[in-house]
């Protein structure tokens, strides 16, 4: 039992490398973990989005034994059963169910919120989670829109909330050593960085026809200020990311978490111009929206960043399916989820070997979260809003470049392209009676 025990935690270690860090630890194991913790020092949890991440989110947070579980809300009950039973697995008693959010947050018992919507709900959440007084730990991308971003930058910078962003590679030791080399200078003039997301196996979307909403679901919940339409199963849960209502596919899935570490290797923020191309190349058929081959460059003043993305095959740069490279004069950096090495540029550097992976990313971000939230102090914070903002739009840049299909150029002063179409593509448009959030 315990051989068979440790054979799955290893394997769960390495498909989390691929696919978030806490998906499949086991809630047995989590109950052995946890101490007894005295009332006045539990920081109590409601967490808004149960499938995916957001359980992922809070597994990692319940092995700090000082965290709570005491509410979950999700439009599907199905999801609230199911997570209910996964808790009870480590000892947990069932926590209060929500079915709307705003009820969740009326809670004050509550202190911290975790955010794990799909992406067209994460403005609203985290808005109105900042003005019931909660701290957040919110999925990335922050948003769905450059004007949603906006609001929430402004909101978590006028409020003393402590927000981190899921971008948990920021609390990767390997990703930060890497990070480190590059500002050291070894590499030479980077001209160049690359980020990519090759995911084999990411397969085409049959396309399937609208159905009846199933009757544990409430649907218009699950829409909130998306457009109203018939349920259909493609859109529901994990796939909603490649459908522009509620996402921006890949670009916005991986690109967050990889364009992040090309703008913290490079020192960089919002480009001078955007230009990308791609399409649904590969499954032109399928029922997703987005593209599933993308290339997209981003101009700076003396280097790109060039994002590359493929649904459905995993051949990426370097012989790897993910990844982000620096290209310098002396050698070139590459770095993925399993480690980073240098290749030397002929005899201008020495070659680095693989330095692995080590630690579970996923798990020092939220004990780096929590940390803040018991000392109130923002600063100490590895992926605070600044650092979820600045990959968001970067990636929404890339995304309205592929929909206008121009080259467009970026504004620094007035925060908008200079061309006004593609203006356009930065705002969002709030359905149903929902109101975008007035800073």
């Amino acid at each position: 039992m315990v051989h068979n025990r440790r054979k799955f935690i290893q394997k769960s270690t390495l498909a989390g490398m691929g696919m978030g860090a806490a998906f499949l630890f086991p809630m047995d194991l989590l109950a052995t973990i946890r101490k007894k913790v005295g009332a006045n020092d539990r920081i109590n949890v409601g967490l808004i989005g149960c499938n995916g991440m957001g359980f992922s989110d809070l597994t990692s947070l319940l092995k700090i034994s000082e965290v709570s579980i005491i509410a979950l809300c999700d439009v599907d009950e199905r999801v609230l059963l199911k997570r209910t039973a996964d808790l009870e697995k480590a000892g947990i008693k069932k926590p209060l169910w929500y079915k709307d959010y705003r009820s969740l947050l009326a809670n004050k018992d509550i202190d911290v919120v975790v955010i794990g919507t799909p992406d067209h709900w994460h403005c609203l959440q985290l808005t109105d989670a900042i003005s019931a007084g909660k701290d957040v730990y919110c999925e990335k991308p922050i948003a769905n829109s450059v004007q949603e971003a906006d609001i929430m930058l402004d909101y978590v910078n006028a409020s003393d909330r402590i927000v981190q962003v899921g971008q948990w590679q920021r609390s990767q030791p390997h990703f930060v050593d890497a990070i480190n080399f590059v500002h050291s200078g070894e590499l030479g003039n980077i001209r160049l960085s690359k980020a990519w997301a090759y995911q084999g196996w990411m397969k085409p979307i049959p396309v399937v026809l609208d159905s009846a909403t199933p009757k544990e679901v409430d649907y218009n919940m699950w829409l909130g200020p998306a457009p109203e339409r018939a349920f259909n199963a493609n859109r529901f849960h994990f796939n909603f990311r490649w459908f522009w209502d509620y996402a921006g596919g890949l670009m916005t899935d991986w690109g967050v978490h990889l364009i992040d570490y090309a703008l913290y290797g490079m020192k960089a923020g919002a480009p001078k111009s955007v230009m990308a191309l791609g399409g649904k190349f590969a499954y032109p058929d399928d029922a997703s929206e987005t593209p599933d081959t993308l290339q997209a460059v981003f101009e700076y003043d003396d280097f790109s960043i060039l994002w590359e993305h493929g649904t459905g095959i995993s051949n990426g740069n370097y012989g790897r399916n993910h990844g982000i490279s620096f290209v310098g004069n002396n050698g070139t950096l590459v770095l993925d989820r399993q480690g980073w090495e240098v290749i030397p540029e002929g005899d201008r550097m020495q070659a680095i070997p693989l330095q692995n992976n080590k630690g579970n990313g996923l798990d020092l971000h939220t004990t780096n979260f929590i940390a803040a939230v018991k000392n109130r102090d923002a600063s100490i914070l590895n992926a605070p809003i600044q650092v979820g903002y600045d990959a968001a739009l970067v990636s929404h840049l890339g995304n309205v470049a592929y929909k206008t299909g121009d080259r467009v150029y970026w504004d620094k002063n007035t925060n908008k392209f200079t061309n006004d179409k593609a203006n356009e593509f930065l705002k969002a448009d709030y359905q149903n009676g929902w109101k975008l959030p007035q800073v």
